[in-house]
């Protein structure tokens, strides 16, 4: 075991602090990261103030994991000492069912993926998450960080990146293809550089126009106030995939009218509250109202490669470890452009 620096919620709702915490050696797998930086995902609030449901305390958050191998197991062989790495929103799955075995570990049946925070390892120890110096995880949940990224920028990309990468895949964004991203922070702007590099034609859909100069500059076509009545209007019918990465409840029937015949509404963003739906909103043109979560571990090296090769980090603000409290009032406030990450040589 060894002992790790850490920032932690020691309760609900309480402010994070700088503690230390117990990592398991390095087993025969496994590969100790040196953490250079670590996100903050608006995932990390919801659970660190039991937003989403009772949670395990105290809790350090972070899966948006970015820094260089230091150490290895003798069984290792995807990863050597120096490597540049990354661990996302899972360290361990059943690795048997059938989800597991095609390369989709975040929808694992066996139990459910191992969350690298807030969740129970197959020891039944807590794990702990990325507001840390260190940590140790089985290599075939860690991914390599190519090195047309640098680590700060590919840090948000273990989330944010993949959540919106997965689904704007899955649902075939690309030339010919109209998306609208709802939302314009942590995931609403990696989803407007993807879906733009990917080539579909990209709107935004964001509560004022605030951000409309950033949304423009980072590769959207178009740019709308959902504010506006008449946005509900003119865009009536004409969107091939609309995805939602906010984390309030939407009225849905308006934005699922937005839709073309058989177009897709998926949710990325999860609210703390039900939503309620006129079902008539999908019957009526053959809609899918859906939601995707992360990806497996194959498809987030694959995002990792994209982006590095169209040149798409996340948009940053660095903070030390003492600014995590403030950042999170400030997240909740949408008042950050666009991902906070914690320089971890601070904790």
């Amino acid at each position: 075991m060894t002992t790790v620096a850490a920032y932690a919620a020691p309760s609900a709702k309480a402010p994070l602090e700088r503690t230390t915490i117990e990592r398991r050696a390095v087993g025969e797998f496994d590969v100790l990261i040196d953490i250079k930086f670590a996100g903050i995902c608006h995932s990390d609030i919801h659970q660190a103030r039991e937003g989403w449901g009772e949670a395990i305390f105290p809790m350090v958050p972070g899966h948006e994991i970015a820094g260089v191998v230091s150490e290895v197991g003798s069984g290792v062989t995807k990863f050597a000492v120096g490597d540049r790495v990354g661990v996302g929103c899972m360290v361990d799955s059943c690795r048997e069912c059938d989800n597991c075995r095609a390369g989709q570990e975040q929808y694992c049946t066996g139990g459910g993926m191992i969350g690298t925070y807030n969740a129970l390892d197959k020891n039944g120890e807590p794990t702990y998450g990325g507001y840390s110096r260190q940590i140790v995880v089985d290599e075939n949940y860690t991914v390599r960080i190519p090195d047309g990224l640098s680590l700060d920028v590919a840090a948000p990309l273990l989330c944010a990146g993949i959540t919106t990468y997965s689904p704007l895949k899955h649902w075939s964004a690309g030339p010919g293809k109209k998306v609208a991203v709802v939302g314009m922070g942590g995931l609403g702007h990696m989803a407007v550089k993807i879906a733009h590099a990917l080539g579909a034609e990209v709107t935004v859909l964001s509560q004022s126009l605030r951000k409309k100069e950033d949304g423009l500059k980072l590769g959207a076509d178009h740019y709308y106030a959902t504010s506006d009545p008449k946005t509900f209007e003119e865009l009536r019918g004409s969107f091939d995939i609309i995805l939602s990465t906010v984390s309030a409840p939407l009225n849905l029937d308006q934005f699922l009218s937005l839709l073309t015949t058989d177009g897709a509404f998926v949710n990325v963003g999860a609210p703390e509250e039900p939503v309620a739906l006129n079902l008539f909103s999908v019957i009526i043109g053959r809609k899918s109202l859906a939601g995707s979560s992360i990806g497996g571990i194959r498809e987030t090296q694959e995002m990792l490669d994209f982006c590095a090769v169209h040149g798409l980090g996340a948009e940053i603000e660095l903070i030390a470890a003492s600014e995590i409290n403030e950042a999170y009032e400030r997240v909740l406030a949408s008042d950050v452009r666009y991902r906070f990450v914690i320089d971890t040589a601070t904790i």
